[in-house]
């Protein structure tokens, strides 16, 4: 059966689908993922994208920090693609309960869907780690140099940072909704950042599916496996 039509039935069947979402997602909507050959990771950086990306980066050297981040995690203006809008549509007709994103960059939010727990964190929420005021994305993404609060202190993204836990409301709220599930649906993700890619352990539907441009460490595990460009795949489905 081709695979698309074999994607249909099973999406047709089930009734509390959850999505599981990494950086692949949002490249449609003109931002970079991380492990492609044409990833944030492979752009030259005078120290490696972990330590840029680090809390250790960001409390000893934060201008460096805010120059990276800026420079690199600003998508204020993107706009979401097909496939955040096909994940609209099915929570609409009641059958997805639930996304799990890697990404901070608040697109599902954007297209719509309600459930959203975003495991990384958001560039939408910021705040001062002296006075634990709050700062919206578009405070930090104009200021000069490293943003500062009306306290003096320094203003920290709520993203997870290398070297922190996740948010334990997302990543429990997360867990809960997959023991619910009767079908997963991996796109975008190489599922090779843990802790979050290991929350497909958890499922136990009936239907695992894997949609990215590469191969991951769980494929072996799932019922079916589509190595496409997610807007090809999605703009098939009904």
């Amino acid at each position: 059966m081709d695979k698309i039509k074999e994607l249909q039935k099973m999406i047709d069947e089930s009734n509390n689908i959850v999505v599981f979402t990494g950086a692949g997602v949002s490249t449609d909507s003109g931002l970079k993922d991380f492990r492609s050959k044409d990833g944030l990771y492979k752009k030259p950086s005078p120290y490696p994208a972990e330590y840029m990306l680090s809390n250790t980066c960001f409390y000893t050297h934060p201008e460096e920090f805010y120059e990276y981040y800026k420079e690199n995690f600003n998508c204020l203006d993107a706009e979401p693609n097909i496939t955040h809008k096909y994940f609209k549509k099915l929570e609409d007709k009641k059958k997805l309960i639930a996304i799990i994103t890697q990404n901070i960059d608040g697109l599902h939010t954007k297209a719509g869907n309600k459930n959203v727990y975003e495991v990384h964190g958001t560039i939408y929420k910021n705040h001062c780690i002296k006075c634990h005021k709050e700062y919206d994305a578009k405070y930090v993404f104009d200021s000069k140099g490293v943003p500062t609060c009306s306290c003096g202190g320094t203003i920290k993204p709520d993203v997870v940072l290398y070297g922190e836990a996740l948010p334990d409301k997302d990543f429990m709220g997360g867990l809960s909704t997959i023991y619910k599930a009767d079908m997963l649906i991996v796109c975008g993700s190489s599922l090779t950042v843990y802790p979050a890619s290991g929350m497909v352990d958890s499922f136990n539907g009936k239907y695992l599916v894997i949609i990215n441009n590469t191969e991951t460490p769980y494929d072996y595990k799932a019922n079916l496996v589509i190595n496409e460009n997610l807007a090809k795949v999605f703009s098939k489905l009904k």
